[in-house]
């Protein structure tokens, strides 16, 4: 059975203008059961504050948790954070700390939400309302679960938020390959960035990924990979640029999850973006990238 962190209150309800896809939350379970998987379910817990706070400011932080965030930028997230969205939000992050520390222990386990990748110390941005992986991260080696942990970023869109919070950390790294033309359009400085040219294909996104990740893992030796898997690179998502197909999304998967094995780190996924009308089509992709990783892990 494959270790997921999900609960119901990953969905909240928003505004009917709102175009994020809040219900593929849900539906990625629905998609997982539907490709007939068992799952060993994990309900996360809410993350503390002292968490939170060790990662965005303290203003930040309260106006999250007291869901009283400044209009300005409720807009810049592009939805209302609604006291069920300050639920969602801290339970997802509980979620990516859950699944990193069980992936510890397993070799892989799954938070079947997170990814807020473009969330930064004072203000979210992006549909993301709290960093999720930054904080992760910054609790695991606070706590001393890992020495070194390394943030490995596919979403279509660059890794600007988490790249600009864990910059002053040397135990952390952060990788992310996105579309070069694509949000945010002022990129922040990862660790590794390999911005790609609108349109890439399969061959040539898997080609830049055997270039560059395996070269950066193995120098930095992590005992963690925190794999933030959006699958927004697809040809058919909606806010992509890439032209990756469901045959290139799971070579990415399976070339991820391998180079980590390589150098001796365990893995846990984060769902990122997925994007477009058909919500359970972006539902599958995702499940699709969780059934890809596990398979790797029982097949080594």
């Amino acid at each position: 059975m494959i270790p997921v962190f999900h609960h119901p209150e990953y969905v909240a309800e928003l505004p009917g203008h709102v175009s994020f896809p809040m219900s593929k939350y849900r539906l990625v379970v629905d998609a997982l059961a539907e490709a007939g998987t068992e799952i060993e379910p994990h309900l996360p817990d809410a993350m503390e504050r002292e968490w939170i706070a060790r990662v965005h400011t303290p203003a930040y932080t309260d106006a999250v948790l007291a869901s009283a965030v400044d209009p300005r930028i409720e807009r810049r997230i592009g939805f209302p954070v609604t006291p069920r969205v300050t639920r969602r939000s801290v339970l997802s992050v509980g979620g990516t700390h859950g699944a990193a520390r069980l992936a510890l222990a397993r070799g892989y386990a799954a938070n079947a939400a997170g990814g807020s990748h473009h969330a930064l110390a004072e203000t979210g941005a992006g549909y993301c309302v709290l960093n999720d992986l930054a904080i992760a991260a910054t609790r695991l080696l606070a706590e001393g679960h890992v020495r070194r942990i390394a943030i490995v970023d596919l979403d279509v869109h660059q890794g600007d938020g988490t790249a600009a919070l864990l910059a002053d950390e040397p135990r952390a790294l952060t990788y992310s390959m996105h579309a070069e033309k694509n949000f945010p359009a002022r990129k922040a400085v990862s660790d590794v960035d390999v911005g790609l040219p609108d349109g890439t294909g399969d061959a040539a996104y898997l080609d830049a990924l055997a270039e560059t990740l395996p070269p950066a893992l193995e120098r930095f030796r992590p005992d963690l990979v925190l794999y933030q898997a959006g699958v927004d690179c697809h040809v058919d998502d909606k806010l992509g640029r890439l032209a990756l197909t469901d045959a290139g999304l799971a070579a990415r998967d399976r070339f991820v999850m391998g180079t980590a094995r390589r150098v001796g780190a365990a893995l846990a996924s984060v769902l990122g973006g997925g994007y477009g009308a058909d919500r359970m089509a972006v539902a599958r992709r995702h499940a699709a990238t969780i059934l890809t990783l596990a398979r790797e892990v029982a097949a080594a």
